[in-house]
């Protein structure tokens, strides 16, 4: 009987909402013209597309931590519905990225993987275990004992090695696992300051991830959060004096910033915490930014003060700015690392708009850089447990609710999560959302498992590409290959093939234009020639 209410009710529903949908589906697409038409303009593209063989002047490289593949199709939805379309049909810019591959996240103990394990394949070109960072497998959670020897080095270091300028960009704490992963060598990611680290590991000899920022290598420019782990314990913060969990929390009374200011004598060297501070930097008369505006991560972008945070966008395109001063070119790391955090916390709109935010910046970075000679590459370092469902009909709210209701005579949102804190079961039903916003930033989804916090995902994720040598990013890879192809582009680290194949940046277009350049009037008439000279012989 229940289920016979359930159908009709759906038909009702269904029935109801096609009428309201169909009304306002574009015309043309009822047309089979407008499919093939759109489909014979992407085959010509394709067909006309050349390689680029050019050896990579530039890398940028676009984390998205958490963006799994459901994550990026319910961006563009979200992008598209923020500018009154439908949604679905929307490009994002790293949709039009012509080279397209999947990445095999696990790691080499766990099937799921973390952010750092991650970070350490995609920037280091090895696989580790859980909760290591810039090491190699040899090195064990936690185990201080296990680093010495077992370090590995990142695509930022052999960029630097090669003298191009390097810089990270991250919405989190700039020593979160995704950054610290291009400098850092630690048995633990959570070591953020020596505030973090057992008696044990001190003793042992192992280093705090912020002090190792400073440290290990040269990096031009630094944009993130952080503020906390750079100073004395007690060291008031300067944007929130009056909060304590705010303060700075070394024990060891280390002032980092001061250190990293010193250490930049003879060079102009900015530290600012502010945007209007940020905002006055001039890149041309730069030579190294350090721009922590938090204490500990960013803030969402839908929360984000603009009048005291920078965009994401901003902040790439500052970065930009300084690194491609360099003639000999840059290495880009840029994070949307709060996308993860959004899907953590269920919060699904938080989740999107940060994607949606990432995706605005890599628009921005393609606006100040040349596609000959640049390498751009988006990806992911894992997914998380968020699902797509419930036959939605075209147009509706990605954040919304699908128009068919559960057995419970309930209704469920369109995004929903494995687990999370949005599991919530009272006299064995779930909450009643009819008259709940679903679309609010602070709505938490659905959830099927109880837990405080939603799990990452194991499934493959996603890499684009477009530049010199994108087509290396296709297929099914290991994520540990990423680091290495991005260097093989660049002629960067220990594979030097690509610089001894291709001695000079050249585009396509160029080398196609010189083969077909007017040939010597000499070598035009050897034909006729050589036909006089032959029939000489002959008579």
């Amino acid at each position: 009987m229940v289920s016979m209410k359930v159908s009709i009710l759906c038909f009702l529903l269904t029935t109801g909402f096609a009428l309201v949908t169909l009304a306002s589906a574009p015309v043309e697409e009822e047309n089979p013209e407008f499919w093939r038409a759109q489909a014979q303009t992407t085959l010509k593209t394709s067909l006309s597309r050349k390689l680029n063989t050019n050896v990579a002047k530039n890398v940028m490289l676009f984390l998205g931590d958490g963006m799994g593949i459901t994550t990026i199709t319910a961006a563009r939805i979200l992008k598209g519905q923020l500018q009154n379309q439908l949604g679905e049909e929307t490009v994002m810019t790293m949709d039009t990225f012509p080279h397209v591959g999947l990445v095999k996240v696990y790691t080499v103990d766990f099937q799921i993987p973390d952010s750092a394990a991650t970070a350490t394949a995609y920037l280091c070109g090895v696989k580790t275990n859980l909760n290591v960072v810039g090491m190699s497998a040899a090195a064990k959670n936690g185990v201080c004992r296990t680093e010495k020897g077992n370090e590995v080095t990142s695509i930022l270091q052999w960029a630097k090695d090669a003298g191009k300028s390097v810089g990270i960009v991250t919405t989190t704490r700039v020593q979160h696992a995704t950054p610290a992963g291009a400098y850092a060598h630690s048995c633990s990611r959570k070591w953020y300051s020596d505030a973090d680290m057992p008696a044990a590991a001190k003793r042992d000899g192992c280093r705090d991830i912020a002090a190792q920022l400073i440290n290990n290598t040269d990096i031009d420019v630094i944009i993130g959060g952080g503020r906390k782990y750079m100073t004395p314990k007690g060291t008031a913060d300067p944007e929130y004096p009056a909060d304590a969990s705010a303060n700075g929390n070394r024990q060891d009374q280390r002032n980092l910033i001061e250190e990293w200011i010193s250490q930049k004598k003879g060079k102009v060297a900015h530290y600012v915490w502010n945007k209007d501070d940020f905002d006055r930097v001039d890149p041309e008369n730069t030579d190294y930014l350090m721009a922590l505006f938090e204490p500990v991560d960013m803030r969402f972008e839908v929360e984000r003060d603009p009048l005291m945070d920078p965009s994401i966008i901003e902040t790439t395109e500052k970065a930009i700015r300084i690194l491609q001063k360099n003639p000999k070119g840059f290495f880009l790391l840029v994070e949307g690392g709060r996308i993860d955090q959004g899907h953590h916390a269920s919060r699904a709109s938080m989740a999107l708009h940060e994607a949606v935010a990432l995706d605005n910046a890599v628009a921005r970075a393609l606006e100040m850089t040349k596609e000959d000679e640049t390498l751009t590459v988006v990806t992911a370092d894992h997914s998380h447990s968020l699902s797509f469902n419930g036959y939605p009909f075209r147009g509706n709210s990605i954040l919304g609710k699908s128009p068919l209701f559960g057995l419970d005579m309930l209704p469920y949102t369109t995004l929903m999560y494995g687990n999370g804190p949005g599991h919530k079961i009272t006299n064995n039903k779930r909450p009643d959302i009819r008259n709940v916003d679903t679309k609010s930033k602070d709505y938490v989804q659905q959830a099927a498992v109880p837990l405080d916090s939603e799990t990452h995902g194991g499934e493959d994720v996603a890499v684009l590409a477009r530049g010199p040598m994108a087509h290396l990013f296709q297929g099914v890879n290991e994520q540990s290959y990423l680091a290495h192809a991005m260097a093989y582009a660049a002629c960067m680290g220990d594979n030097q093939q690509h610089c001894a194949s291709t001695t000079t940046p050249t585009n396509n277009n160029a080398a196609r234009a010189r083969s077909s350049a007017p040939i010597s009037p000499f070598i035009s008439a050897l034909p006729v020639l050589l036909g006089a000279l032959l029939s000489l012989l002959l008579y």
